[in-house]
């Protein structure tokens, strides 16, 4: 890291994740698709994944990742005095869904909340706006939640599309910390020529019953393969413009967590983008693409690997509907 560098202090002092009970094997979506044995694995390259009962609520899994999260580290819920819902999907249109988290969360009544939403890379942009205003003081402990229920939207006419999802809820909490760490650098472009690539149309004024809607509007769609191929034309130069913002080489990223879109981005990243196999957090396999919970989670799987505290620099980086592309470089 280049001693001209200042940080943004922020202090990541504990995480979280929490899970749907329902694990779906690929085996029984092959059965539930009347597929080949051994099919969707083979073109999700996933083994198994978490999908939310009907009944689930996408609040009650977020507050239990919070509950978790303050629980290992035995933070009192009535230091945090900001939540920050960082989630792909509300869990309605208004009120927003940090507030529907607070109601059900062991958090005190009268604090502030609110919602970030970045599709996919939420989670990112919530730590670079926690750490102003950390800066400002006028918070001391905040907490970020991601929690998306990615099978409510599943349309599984799409079969590229429906295979490669998980549910999931991951939590953070931050603090403004001695200095030592913090922000290095931080970078989001959006790129709207993929504004329809991926999408859910409802939910918003755009579709509704008076301007006219269809069931289909409230399920996911993609297209994958021209979404893969815009994200692909970007990703390397991107991911470049971030390392000289820091003045550093990708040799010197000890960690790099990404979002886990799909079995052939996180390849992408090893083969065309040139991250080492050890320095990629991977947990694909076992919670598939969970949209705005995925970097988070896998940011926690790298805290309890020991493969984010104790090193020099770590990336998070993601793509998102938009077609956006995020970044941050931490000092752990």
């Amino acid at each position: 890291m280049s001693d001209n560098m200042a940080l943004t202090p922020l202090k990541i002092i504990a995480s979280g994740i929490a899970l749907p009970r329902n694990k779906v094997w690929s085996s029984q979506l092959d059965q539930r698709l009347n597929k080949q044995l051994g099919y969707v694995e083979k073109h999700s390259g996933i083994e198994y994944r978490y999908h939310a009962k009907d009944n689930d609520s996408q609040a009650i899994l977020a507050a239990e990742a919070l509950h978790n999260t303050l629980s290992a580290q035995h933070i009192a819920p009535s230091s945090i005095d900001l939540l920050i819902s960082a989630s792909a999907i509300a869990v309605q249109a208004l009120p927003c869904t940090a507030a529907h988290i607070l109601a059900v969360s062991d958090l005190p009544a009268g604090i502030a909340c609110f919602d970030i939403n970045t599709s996919c890379v939420s989670f990112i942009n919530a730590l670079q706006v926690a750490a102003g205003l950390l800066a400002t003081e006028q918070y001391q402990r905040i907490a970020i939640v991601s929690a998306d229920l990615a099978s409510r939207g599943i349309d599984w006419q799409h079969e590229e599309s429906s295979l490669i999802f998980g549910d999931g809820a991951a939590c953070v909490i931050v603090e403004k910390g001695d200095g030592n760490s913090g922000i290095l650098t931080y970078r989001l472009e959006t790129y709207p020529q993929g504004l329809d690539l991926c999408e859910i149309r409802a939910g918003g004024t755009r579709c509704n019953p008076r301007s006219g809607m269809q069931p289909s509007d409230f399920l996911f769609h993609m297209q994958p393969k021209p979404l893969f191929r815009l994200a692909s034309s970007l990703i390397e130069d991107f991911m470049q413009r971030i390392l000289t913002q820091a003045h550093l080489t990708l040799n010197q990223i000890d960690t790099v967590i990404p979002h886990q879109a799909s079995h052939l981005s996180l390849e992408h990243m090893r083969r065309r983008l040139g991250v080492p196999t050890e320095n990629l957090i991977d947990i694909y396999r076992h919670h598939g693409n969970q949209v705005a919970a995925s970097i988070p989670t896998a940011l926690h799987h790298a805290i309890i690997s020991d493969r984010f505290y104790g090193k020099s620099c770590s990336m998070l980086i993601g793509t998102a509907a938009g077609l956006a592309l995020c970044a941050m470089i931490l000092v752990p």
